[in-house]
């Protein structure tokens, strides 16, 4: 893989790779900017003026100055602290057979409600619901119906709203979607938004999440409480080992 030179600046190279790491250190929506012919052009630009604006403090002799050595100070020491904490919390470890004990013993943390899987046609008054429901019983399909009719966005995917548990949606539409029968076309829902065509397509029962849908989850929780732990405690370690005074 080439890894051109893009600059010279007082003999110090600007390499391809330079560029890319300087890019990647950004946010990835800036990035994206970054990563067009006009961004890495401007990137490049600032990164020369920052080869440039060094060289000169190094002629001027800042290393010296008062300033720079006050902010090295300050620097080294957030630098430091930031080594001796991690040092620390790089011991802090969750093995696969601890996520594993605390799934098998905490299964009901992990239950999964009843859910549905069901399309809807959404429009503003029930002359036109009761009309559309007619057209898909003379036999329109459903889904049809929803891409002609509906005012809803879900209209791009025949209605469909995928999975949701109750809690999701407003009390109307919940409470008939969840007494519906698959495949039924329900009787106009009428709510906030309007008036609904409701099809349920799949009824989920109640479940308990596998261990492999959660271990992450499982892991990332114990990791960050193992390592407020071990942070409280190196906090209290030294405090009894240097010298403290609050005022």
């Amino acid at each position: 893989m080439q890894n051109n030179v893009l600059a010279i600046v007082n003999g110090m190279e600007i390499k391809e790779s330079d560029l890319k790491e300087a890019i990647n250190r950004f946010p990835q929506d800036k990035r994206n900017q970054l990563n067009t012919a006009e961004g890495k052009k401007y990137l490049l630009n600032e990164m020369v003026f920052f080869e440039l604006a060094y060289s000169y403090a190094k002629d001027e002799n800042l290393e010296k100055d008062d300033e720079y050595l006050k902010m090295l100070e300050s620097a080294k020491k957030e630098i430091l602290t930031q080594i001796a904490i991690s040092k620390v919390m790089n011991k802090v470890n969750v093995t696969d057979k601890e996520s594993q004990d605390y799934y098998e013993a905490n299964k009901d943390m992990y239950k999964k409600p009843e859910r549905l899987k069901a399309k809807h046609i959404l429009v503003d008054s029930i002359e036109k619901a009761k009309k559309i429901s007619k057209e898909i019983s003379e036999g329109m399909p459903f889904e049809e119906a929803a891409q002609k009719y509906s005012t809803c966005p879900s209209k791009a995917q025949g209605g469909s709203l995928g999975e949701f548990a109750r809690g999701q949606m407003v009390p109307e539409f919940e409470n008939a979607a969840f007494s519906l029968d698959i495949d039924v076309v329900s009787e106009p829902v009428k709510t906030q938004f309007g008036y609904h065509l409701i099809k349920v397509e799949e009824k989920i029962e109640p479940s308990i999440a596998s261990y492999d849908e959660v271990k992450n989850a499982i892991k990332n929780g114990l990791l960050q409480e193992r390592q407020k732990y071990e942070y409280s405690k190196f906090n209290k370690e030294l405090r009894s080992k240097y010298k403290v005074e609050m005022k």
